[in-house]
């Protein structure tokens, strides 16, 4: 295993994170000491200590507050992020997006700010990952 620095905010994945699967549906709030990821839909606010990780098909109605996000699926509500944001070409947002840094794919719809709180630039990419893959 080498000491060099993982890029990507997939990379940073620790432990077991919380799934919420393809085809659920879940109304709450959640709040987890870890990762998430969310392949179904949720309709509540969401706060993670880890990364939150929000799959191609998936949908949030609400806020989320997290360390890093991945986003390829669709968001209504705000994000507070502490560190990095990777919005992927599928991903569509209505709401706020604030975090230290952003990486937003060509194809991404933002509907809203974008807030980069190091003050550095909005880093935009093209997707080279077949479907977007997280």
């Amino acid at each position: 295993m080498t000491d060099t620095p993982r890029r990507r905010v997939a990379d940073k994945a620790l432990g077991s994170p919380t799934f919420i699967g393809q085809g659920s549906i879940m109304t709450g709030d959640l709040q987890c000491q870890g990762d998430v990821v969310v392949a179904g839909s949720v309709t509540g606010d969401c706060i993670a200590q880890g990364s939150f990780t929000l799959t191609e098909g998936a949908r949030w109605e609400g806020r989320l507050q997290a360390s890093n996000a991945i986003i390829a699926g669709e968001v209504i509500g705000g994000l507070m992020i502490a560190e990095k944001i990777e919005i992927r070409k599928s991903a569509r947002i209505r709401g706020s997006v604030s975090a230290r840094s952003i990486a937003m794919a060509q194809g991404a719809l933002v509907e809203g700010d974008l807030a980069v709180t190091s003050g550095a630039a909005v880093v935009r990419y093209e997707e080279k990952r077949k479907g977007g893959e997280t």
